[in-house]
């Protein structure tokens, strides 16, 4: 079983069967204020997924799809997003520090406000 808590810990925001979220269908999941520090999401398919203000640090999106995701204000400093599909993304305030993304992957994400992206690592 795998529970995802919110950002102090205390609240289950979803439990799921398996020991896993790698390749996992979480298509439209409501994860606002989530825990997913060092979570491995790798090529997981979180389309349209309510992610805001969630805690990504150092999580591992590679292949992730992230296209429609709703990503306002989430932090995903050092996460390595390489390869991660991020169209349609809302990423109004979303901390990319340190992160490491495939050259290009924020060129269809949607934002309107300020994008934290200093120290961010672009690979081919």
């Amino acid at each position: 079983m795998i529970t995802i808590y919110d950002k102090k810990g205390f609240i289950p925001l979803l439990t799921l069967e398996g020991d896993t979220l790698v390749g996992r269908d979480l298509t439209g999941v409501k994860l606002p204020e989530a825990n997913l520090v060092e979570v491995d999401l790798r090529n997981s398919d979180l389309r349209d997924a309510d992610l805001s203000h969630a805690d990504l640090r150092l999580a591992k999106l590679c292949g992730a799809d992230l296209r429609g995701c709703n990503l306002a204000h989430a932090d995903l400093s050092g996460a390595d997003l390489t390869g991660a599909r991020l169209q349609r993304a809302n990423i109004t305030g979303t901390n990319f520090t340190g992160a490491l993304l495939t050259a290009g992957t924020l060129d269809e994400a949607v934002h309107e406000q300020e994008v934290h992206v200093s120290k961010i690592t672009f690979k081919d």
